[in-house]
C-alpha cells in the first residue's frame, strides 16, 4: 500500500541526507521525494511516498518526528489530499507525427512547451495515474527522455502544516 508523508523541516544543508538516511537504515525505499522551500525561506517541505503497511507508515512518521531537524510530520490519506506532479516529456517529432502528438497532448491537456525540427518537449500536471496514462499513450512514439518531479501534496479543507511558533493564517474571504 502506498503512502503519502508530509514533513516540515528546517531548511539547511544535510537535513534531506539525514532523511533519506533515516528510510535507508531501516530498510525501506522511497519511491518519490518532492523538497522545496516553503513561503519561509528557513522552512522546506518534503513530500514522501512509500510503500508498505499502516505499521510501517507510522512508524516512519514517529522516527522522522525524532529528527531534530524536522518541524512537523504526518500521513496524509488519498481521500482528504489533493496531489500533483509535474512531467517533462521529450517526444521524438517529424512532419508526420507531430499533429498527432499534439492531439494526444491537447486531451491530456498538456502543452507543447518547445518544439524542434526532431522533438517536442511536453509538459502535464496531473496526478501519477494521469501522467502514467499519457507515458503509455506516447509510448506509440519515441519518447526521448522524460523527468518527473514526484508527487506534492496538500491537505485539502482548512488543515495546514506550520512551523513551530510560526501561526497559520486564517483563509481571507
Amino acid at each position: 500500500m502506498r503512502h503519502t508523508l508530509a514533513a516540515l523541516v528546517e531548511n539547511h544543508f544535510g537535513v534531506l541526507a539525514r532523511v533519506s538516511g533515516l528510510f535507508a537504515r531501516r530498510g525501506f525505499n522511497i519511491e518519490s521525494l518532492a523538497v522545496g522551500p516553503t513561503e519561509d525561506p528557513s522552512v522546506a517541505r518534503m513530500t514522501i511516498i512509500i510503500d508498505g503497511d499502516d505499521r510501517m507508515r507510522d512508524q516512519m512518521v514517529r522516527q522522522m518526528q525524532k529528527l531534530v531537524d524536522a518541524l512537523d510530520v504526518r500521513a496524509l490519506h488519498a481521500e482528504s489530499m489533493v496531489s500533483r506532479e509535474l512531467a517533462l516529456i521529450k517526444v521524438r517529432a517529424n512532419a508526420h507525427n507531430r499533429s498527432q502528438i499534439m492531439q494526444v497532448v491537447d486531451v491530456f491537456r498538456g502543452q507543447v512547451i518547445d518544439v524542434s525540427k526532431e522533438s517536442l518537449i511536453i509538459e502535464l500536471v496531473g496526478d501519477e495515474a494521469k501522467v502514467g496514462a499519457l507515458l503509455e499513450v506516447l509510448g506509440e512514439f519515441e519518447i526521448l527522455e522524460v523527468a518527473r518531479t514526484g508527487v506534492l501534496a496538500l491537505a485539502r479543507g482548512s488543515e495546514v502544516m506550520v512551523a513551530p511558533g510560526v501561526e497559520a493564517q486564517a483563509p481571507t474571504a
